[in-house]
């Protein structure tokens, strides 16, 4: 029953209740609320006491209401099948509702309302809200301060929603909000800012009389209405860079509107260190605001880089940023977030592809500007406004500070390191380099190399010649020497690419960095870790004569104390072991000492991405080795360890899930000595409870635990049952599910089928009919497998899943689909190769109820009787177009599956010679383009339409068939492989002569039906006859 007003009271008591302290009183209020949201009214409600006038003293309350709310919103605003929603009538008064309360005072319910009316506008806008943006504009007409922020503040989440909707319906509807606010909020964030350097000159004056609350709110607003603008620039025009089509700001073109933001960015600076002690709010907000807009400039050079790319934009912006970076203000050098934003400037400019020389060519004598065109002339104007901004001089003088001033570790980033190795391992990464000054520095470096590796190439040598000639490997003091040295050891690594050209590896190697590592003083941490970055990232220049004194080297990293110093190492340690040049020769008397060195570094580390990191590099080890097993109880014990201790983190659990499978394949057939450790844990992950993220990685474990098991041991049978549950939830990893069950066919033999029979029938029905054709040719192969290994016990066990393959060959669609004609091709395979080993069943088929009923269904004709002979008849109809389609030629035939298919056709000759002399000499077929697993001739099934170059056909099958030569499997450890071989050479298909076979079933067609058979015969071409009987030997 519907809430209704007279349910207010009740609702405001349960909501007091939930903020009590006493659980007794907060855990039914609680519960009564949860059984509340799923009944109509119940937001009503909620809004009321939300917007109530004497309730506004009760923040907590409200904003307590304000959270269920938007939770309520985001379950039952959009109808779904599993509940009923709201009803239209709700929806409407609610909406009417949230525009009518714009004014509010506490700010935490404010942004909740404005998440809500987000919410409902990615869902209802513009068909059930179209008045929303009209109803805001209108608002902000005659809104004072407070109110105008707090509609700022639901445009920005409102806009940020509807940015993110991908269809282009959606896209063109934001092109029109952009056009219709854009002028709108341009104008008022430039009037804000006018007002805010007011406030701050006046307030910088330590005056009194200025409203501090005012000023601060116009500040916010301002914010606000700079990322609005940022989201209307991205997201509200089409890029430039397919258009070449300048971007517009307000009236004016980018121009002249980025320029002011890059003045708004100068206006603020000066008063950062004036408002540091003494007004901190503003100081935070200028950090905030000096930030935001440099990422807006970022934002829109990516978006509308030929616009941005204009003399008047990138000039001063691009000169500012390198001013800043290169000889900022003492307060400025402080201002890291606002660094990192000039150099990311700095980056995204100098490797914006659109800014690189453009190579095209043109039509003679076509004098019209394409597009390419225009950008080549954009590209052309940038190229030289950029090469006027960093002539070689500032280059390298850029070179120069990035390397010596902002690669040099500070004081407090040692103290850092001291206290927490793993964490400044981390964050010293360049995956962050967004986030942390030095990585970005480091980043943007890589792109100023990049860009003039010629010019720099000498300078960072002379560099790094310098450092070392001024801290030789003995000195181990924390000095500037020192550290400078460590900056131009990292300047070095990171662009050991094109610094090979200058610098040699193995004298630098042998003269130096193998000398630091002799030093053991706990100062000299700080150079080894840039030692052992520097082993990995020349991993590619490492020649044979070094790669062995390298290992070494990494070996002895990886040993040492700090943790830090340890990460780095076992980082280049795995790209080592995945280089293509990897010297498992060199490395093997190396392997029990850093078995023990990783094991225990992930004993000792901490930290998730610590963790990850060391597994991989353990896992790419186990994975490249050849010879494991030494090993192998060290291994055992550190997995079982490191499961038990990764319980509950699932990205962990993948990691080792990956490692798992990597070993199993390393043991081969001896992965039984690890079972007692592996078994429990597969059968943990693979359970329907486990999480979801753990399936992939948890089957393709179990996959390879059964491709390389010896033999079937009772608790992986008893796992089969699993795979069940996991395809009734999904399809998503069929592929692997197949060749996990046909590892249980292959290995558990007539054990496994016995145990599981009910199960497999179960799975098989469930997949076949209800997938795809991708999804089909993935489990039609074990079909093929299971009945040549059961041909007597499971045709019947799964006549629901045959039933389908006949109504696969059977049915109409697209035969010309390769796709399609696989699957039909495999089906008539398998039901070909049922009628070669087990006639009976499919004949007794045919008068099953149920395949009438599935024939009917399907829509083939209602006739009285479905026949043996009318369904194979069918069937070899069916394969008119699907198998035997234009020209035989020059195809090499090598599989089983045709031949199975030919014999299945000698027990077609004999149910249903009427149908074939009627329309014996009717069909000209020849094989086509079979698929690269089913290339051997359909050889009896042709002998029904006997018509053009059979003996060329025929000469194909002999080849075949005579199957004396085939050689037997070097592989003589058990395994899936093994015995997935064993049952090929042993098919009964391939003891059956196929010439003897067709000439034994023509004769004996000849004896049954006298001239009727000799009159079919006589249409044939003589010459085609001739060939026919020299092909058969026949007299």
């Amino acid at each position: 029953m519907a809430l209704s007003v007279s349910d207010l009271p009740t609702i405001y008591t349960l909501l007091a209740n939930s903020l009590s302290g006493d659980i007794n009183v907060r855990k039914p209020a609680e519960d009564a609320l949860a059984q509340f949201e799923s009944r109509p009214g119940f937001c009503s409600c909620l809004m009321e006491v939300i917007t109530a006038k004497d309730l506004v003293s009760q923040t907590d309350v409200r904003l307590l209401a304000s959270v269920y709310f938007k939770n309520s919103v985001n379950r039952y605003w959009r109808n779904r099948r599993d509940s009923t929603g709201m009803s239209n009538e709700e929806k409407v008064h609610l909406r009417q509702k949230l525009l009518l309360h714009l004014r509010e005072e506490n700010y935490q319910i404010a942004l909740t309302l404005a998440v809500v009316i987000s919410k409902v506008a990615r869902i209802d806008y513009p068909r059930e809200w179209s008045d929303l943006f009209s109803v805001l504009a209108q608002q902000l007409q005659s809104a004072d301060i407070l109110t105008s922020h707090r509609i700022f503040m639901i445009l920005f989440r409102t806009l940020k929603e509807l940015s993110t909707k991908r269809l282009t319906s959606d896209q063109r509807t934001f092109a029109e909000i952009a056009s219709q606010f854009f002028d709108y909020s341009w104008h008022l964030w430039q009037n804000d800012m006018q007002n805010m350097l007011h406030g701050f000159s006046v307030l910088a004056q330590n005056a009194s009389e200025l409203h501090h609350d005012d000023i601060y709110l116009t500040c916010e607003r301002w914010l606000l209405c700079s990322k609005i603008t940022r989201q209307l620039i991205v997201s509200g025009f089409q890029s430039d860079a397919k258009s070449v089509q300048f971007c517009f700001l307000g009236g004016a073109t980018c121009q002249e509107g980025l320029p002011v933001m890059l003045k708004a960015i100068q206006s603020f600076l000066p008063y950062y260190s004036s408002f540091q002690e003494k007004h901190s709010k503003f100081w935070d907000f200028l950090k905030k605001a000096c930030t935001k807009l440099m990422k807006i400039l970022i934002a829109i050079q990516q978006r509308h880089p030929y616009s941005f790319g204009d003399q008047s934009v990138l000039w001063p912006v691009v000169d500012f940023c390198l001013n800043k970076i290169t000889d900022p203000e003492p307060d400025v050098l402080s201002f890291e977030e606002f660094l990192i934003q000039c150099m990311s400037m700095m980056k995204s400019v100098l490797e914006c592809r659109e800014y690189k020389p453009f190579l095209t060519g043109r039509v003679m004598d076509d004098n019209r500007v394409t597009l390419q065109e225009m950008k080549k002339n954009v590209s052309t104007a940038v190229a030289g406004v950029l090469a006027s901004l960093l002539p070689s001089e500032r280059v390298v003088l850029l070179c120069n500070i990035l390397i010596r001033r902002y690669f040099v570790l500070t004081a407090s980033d040692v103290e850092e390191w001291y206290q927490n190795p793993e964490s400044f391992h981390h964050e010293q990464d360049s995956v962050l380099w967004s986030e942390r000054l030095r990585p970005c520095a480091e980043a943007l470096y890589i792109v100023l190399f990049e860009n003039h590796s010629q010019l720099l190439g000498p300078v960072v040598v002379s560099i790094l010649q310098e450092a070392m000639n001024a801290c030789p490997s003995s000195v181990s003091e924390i000095s500037s020497q020192l550290l400078l040295k460590d900056a131009a050891y990292g300047a070095a690594a990171y662009v050991y690419y094109e610094l090979s050209n200058y610098l040699s590896f193995k004298d630098w190697f042998n003269g130096a960095l193998s000398i630091e590592l002799t030093n053991d003083h706990p100062n000299m941490r700080i150079i080894h870790r840039k030692v052992a970055l520097i082993l990995g990232q020349w991993v590619s220049e490492i020649k044979d004569d070094t790669r062995r004194p390298v290992y070494c080297a990494l070996i002895k990293l990886l040993q040492e104390k700090d943790l830090c110093v340890r990460l780095a190492a076992s980082r280049s340690l795995f790209f080592h072991i995945e280089d293509a040049n990897f010297s498992e020769y060199d490395f093997s008397d190396l392997l029990p000492i850093c078995w023990d060195s990783c094991f225990k570094l992930v004993e000792e580390v901490q930290e998730f991405d610590s963790k990850v990191q060391v597994l991989n590099t353990i896992s790419s080890l186990i994975a490249r080795i050849t010879e494991v097993t030494p090993y192998a109880n060290k291994l055992v014990q550190f997995f079982q360890k490191a499961w038990q201790e990764s319980s509950g983190e699932s990205l962990l659990q993948i990691q080792l899930l990956t490692a798992l499978k990597n070993f199993v394949v390393a043991l081969g057939y001896q992965s039984p000595m690890c079972y007692n450790m592996l078994l429990p844990i597969l059968q943990s992950v693979i359970n329907i409870n486990s999480p979801d993220e753990l399936l992939e990685d948890s089957m393709q474990l179990w996959e390879a635990t059964l491709s390389h098991a010896p033999s079937m041991v009772p608790q992986l049978l008893g796992y089969f049952p699993c795979l069940v549950e996991i395809l009734e939830k999904s399809f998503d990893h069929l592929k692997v599910a197949a060749s996990i069950i046909e590892g249980y066919i292959v290995l558990g033999g007539l054990e496994f089928l016995n145990m599981h029979a009910a199960t497999l029938a179960k799975v098989l029905d469930l997949v076949i009919g209800n997938v795809n054709d991708r999804g089909l040719r993935s489990v039609l192969p074990l079909v093929d497998v299971l009945v040549q290994c059961f041909p007597g016990e499971v045709p019947q066990l799964i006549s629901s899943s045959i039933q389908k393959l006949i109504i696969i060959c059977l049915s109409g669609g697209d035969d010309h689909d390769p796709s399609k004609t696989a699957v039909k091709t495999s089906s008539a395979a398998i039901l070909a190769r049922i009628l070669v080993m087990n006639t009976n069943y499919l004949a007794q088929l045919t008068s099953e109820p149920s395949l009438l009923a599935h024939l009917q269904k399907a829509g083939f004709p209602n006739e009285e009787t479905y026949s043996f002979a009318w369904l194979m008849y069918g069937l070899i109809r069916k394969l008119e177009f699907t198998l035997l389609e234009k020209s035989f030629q020059e195809t090499i035939l090598t599989d089983n599956t045709d031949i199975t298919l030919a014999l299945g056709a000698r027990s077609i000759i004999m149910e249903s010679l009427q149908f074939i002399y009627t329309h014996f000499s009717s069909y000209e077929l020849q094989v086509d383009n079979v698929i690269s697993t089913q290339k051997k001739i359909f050889g009896l099934a042709l002998s029904i339409i006997l018509t053009m170059r059979l003996p060329q056909v025929l000469d194909k099958l002999d080849q075949i068939l005579s199957s004396d030569n085939m050689q037997s499997s070097k592989l003589q450890v058990p395994s899936k492989e093994f015995r997935r071989r064993q049952i090929k050479f042993s098919d009964p298909v391939n003891q059956i002569s196929l010439e003897n076979s067709l000439r034994d079933n023509l004769q004996m067609c000849a004896a049954l039906h006298g001239e009727l058979f000799n009159t079919a015969m006589s249409k044939m071409h003589p010459a085609a006859f001739a060939q026919l009987k020299q092909a058969l030997k026949m007299p």
